[in-house]
């Protein structure tokens, strides 16, 4: 069973407001992201995950930002930290993917017993010198066999231990020299060197259940970011072949023009799946979901295919995970 509204959405704070719980139940999104403002503990944690499936009356999918480094939502003393990926992958050297296959296993593990049951990783961007300081330390490695190795690994961790991967940023975030919480960037690059480098690790990637879009412009199909470009769509679904569930970036990432209801409509248009909105504000989300209204028929398939990819949750000795991890970089390689 599946939601039928084509949105993913956070909320305010630790629990849910009779507005949110109201709203939630009469546009049924298709699931919910979880953000640090949302989170103080395990079991009040516990607690949301449970109220927000509650709300729509079913097992909804609900997901979280937890990639290590800057980007983790959950952290000490409740949950694991972790260095920044790129960190962790030039510390381990040869052994990078084992060590990062083995820390999403910590992460996924971590995640399923609060109910988080997705995450957005892995990150399969390629850095490069002139990459943005705010996703260069996120990404893998400089070359797409790099990249495509580790997040790989990192994908198939998250599905062993029942929780899904959300790829990203679908089609190749790595060219961008802007941050796309604030300025929209433009990739002049031509398609067949995109073809052979930045959309390569997708394209080996193209199985996984759900990716999530870059907020760019890719001159080379279109003058619009790839998020609301119907050709960029296109080749995401074309000449990357990524047939599963497509949502847009977070739409309130100042990449984008336009209201928030333009933004969603164009993305829809475009061919996104779900937009996915997560500041969590009611009159904001109101107007999201107006304009995003309910799922295609061919989204409601492939939103059903994600999400009958969820395993049940697997136990494992984490602390015996985080002595292996360690062992491969060396001591103080995690907190």
């Amino acid at each position: 069973m599946i939601g039928s509204g084509a949105a993913i959405f956070g909320c305010e704070g630790l629990s849910l407001t009779a507005a949110e719980r109201d709203f939630f139940r009469d546009y049924d999104p298709l699931g919910f992201i979880i953000f640090a403002r949302n989170v103080a503990n395990p079991q009040q944690l516990s607690r949301l995950t449970a109220e927000l499936r509650d709300s729509v009356g079913r097992y909804a999918p609900i997901l979280v930002d937890q990639e290590g480094g800057r980007v983790q939502r959950l952290r000490a003393p409740y949950w694991s930290e972790w260095a920044a990926p790129l960190d962790t992958v030039e510390q381990a050297g040869a052994n990078a993917a084992h060590a990062m296959a083995l820390r999403s296993m910590v992460i996924a593990a971590e995640l399923r017993a609060v109910g988080i049951d997705a995450n957005c990783a892995p990150v399969a961007d390629i850095g490069g010198p002139r990459t943005h300081p705010f996703l260069r330390n996120r990404c893998y490695g400089q070359d797409a066999a790099t990249v495509t190795k580790i997040a790989r690994a990192v994908a198939d961790a998250h599905l062993e231990m029942g929780v899904l991967p959300v790829v990203k940023h679908m089609p190749g975030h790595g060219r961008s020299i802007n941050d796309t919480h604030l300025d929209l960037p433009t990739v002049t690059t031509d398609r067949a060197t995109l073809n052979a480098t930045d959309f390569a690790p997708f394209r080996a990637l193209a199985d996984l259940p759900m990716a999530m879009t870059a907020h760019i412009i890719f001159s080379a199909y279109d003058s619009l970011p790839a998020t609301q470009s119907p050709a960029m769509i296109q080749a995401i679904r074309d000449e990357i072949g990524f047939k599963g569930l497509l949502m847009t970036d977070d739409l309130n990432m100042q990449a984008l023009e336009g209201t928030l209801g333009q933004r969603t409509a164009r993305s829809i248009a475009a061919g996104c799946d779900i937009a996915l909105h997560c500041k969590g504000d009611m009159a904001e989300m109101l107007e999201v979901a107006t304009a995003a209204g309910t799922m295609t028929e061919a989204a409601r398939a492939r939103a059903t295919a994600a999400l009958a990819q969820r395993r049940p949750a697997k136990s494992v000795d984490i602390v015996a995970l985080k002595a292996e991890f360690s062992s491969l970089l060396g001591e103080g390689a995690h907190g």
